[in-house]
C-alpha cells in the first residue's frame, strides 16, 4: 500500500520550506542519531511503492525522497546494544520474505538523576496501586504500538510548550529515594503550571487517562508509528479518537502522577521505542 505521506516531498513532510535537492541531507542530519534511545535512518533503495520494513518485529516509519527512492526512520530503544542491528525488508505481497538492511547503532552514555519523593507508595506502591499500574501500563502499551498507514504532517516536531528551559533529559537513571528505577523516558520542560500544551504535528487522540505515575496524560498518534505522550497535566482539552491539527491545544502543565513540581513530561515513540523528543526539535546532545 502506498503511503499517503510518500506522495509528498521529502521537505513537505518534514514541514519545511527548504530546497528539494537538499531534502535527504536534512533529514539524515537532524534525525540520524543511531544510538540507544535514538533515530537511525536507513535507505532502502528504489521502488515503485512503499517497502514494508520491521524492527524487533515492530513496522518501522518509511518515507519518499525526492529522487524516488525510500528511507526507513527507525526508533531504537533504549536497551539495544551497539553494534550491528537488522531491518527487515518487504514489498507488498511478498514482505513477509524480507531482504534485510544493516545499520549501525553507536553507544552513549546517560548520567544519573536522585528524586527524593514525599508520597513512599510512589517508590514502593501497595497491592491495590499495582493492580493499578499493571491495568494503565497495558492501556498504554495498546497505544504505543499502534501503527497507521497515513503518515505524520511533519518528523520535525514543535515544541509542545512556549518557553521553558529543559529539566530532566531523556535517558537518565533514575533513583527513587535511593531505590533504582527504570531510565528516564521522555523530555521534561520546566515551565509553570497552567502553560498551555499544544500538538507538535497533526496527529489523532488516542489515548485520556489520569494514572498512578503518569497522572493526567494524553497519547496522540501522529502516524506510521509516530507517538506523543504528554503527561503530569493539570487540565486535559482533547477526548479519544478527536483529530488534531499541528499547533492544537491538548491541555495544560500541571504537577499531577509522580511529580516533584509542575513541568511537561513529552515522550516520543517510534515504533514502540521510546526515543529522545531532543532529537525531533533539533536539541539532541551527543
Amino acid at each position: 500500500m502506498l503511503l499517503r505521506l510518500s506522495c509528498l516531498p521529502l521537505a513537505a513532510a518534514l514541514g519545511l520550506a527548504a530546497p528539494l535537492a537538499h531534502a535527504q541531507d536534512f533529514i539524515t542530519r537532524l534525525l540520524d542519531k543511531p544510538v540507544p534511545g535514538g533515530v537511525a535512518v536507513v535507505p532502502l533503495g528504489q521502488a515503485p511503492t512503499a517497502p514494508v520494513a520491521t524492527y524487533r518485529e515492530r513496522r518501522v516509519m518509511v518515507l519518499r525522497q525526492e529522487s524516488g527512492g525510500w528511507i526507513a526512520v527507525v526508533g531504537i530503544p533504549l536497551d539495544a546494544r551497539p553494534g550491528t542491528q537488522q531491518l527487515a525488508i518487504g514489498q507488498g505481497a511478498q514482505a513477509r520474505q524480507a531482504r534485510q538492511a544493516d545499520f549501525t547503532v553507536r553507544s552513549k552514555t546517560y548520567v544519573a538523576q536522585h528524586i527524593r519523593l514525599k508520597n513512599q507508595r510512589q517508590v514502593d506502591p501497595n497491592p491495590a496501586d499495582l493492580a493499578r499500574i499493571e491495568k494503565e501500563s497495558a492501556e498504554q502499551s495498546t497505544a504505543y504500538r499502534a501503527f497507521r498507514p497515513e503518515g505524520p504532517s511533519n518528523v520535525l516536531l514543535d515544541r509542545p510548550v512556549e518557553g521553558g528551559r529543559l529539566s530532566s533529559p531523556f535517558g537518565l537513571r533514575r533513583f527513587f529515594n535511593g531505590q533504582p528505577r527504570n531510565p528516564h523516558s521522555g523530555l521534561d520542560f520546566a515551565v509553570p503550571a497552567g502553560t498551555p500544551v499544544k500538538a507538535p504535528a497533526a496527529g489523532r487522540v488516542v489515548l485520556v487517562g489520569d494514572y498512578f505515575f503518569n497522572g493526567k496524560t494524553v497519547f496522540v498518534d501522529h502516524g506510521q508509528g509516530l507517538v506523543s505522550m504528554f503527561c503530569h497535566l493539570s487540565r486535559i482539552d482533547v477526548t479519544v479518537g478527536q483529530e488534531l491539527a499541528r499547533g492544537a491545544p491538548i491541555g495544560r502543565v500541571g504537577a499531577t502522577g509522580r511529580a516533584t513540581g509542575p513541568h511537561l513530561h513529552w515522550n516520543v515513540s517510534l515504533n514502540d521505542a521510546r526515543v529522545d523528543p531532543a532529537i525531533f526539535i533539533g536539541a539532541f546532545k551527543p
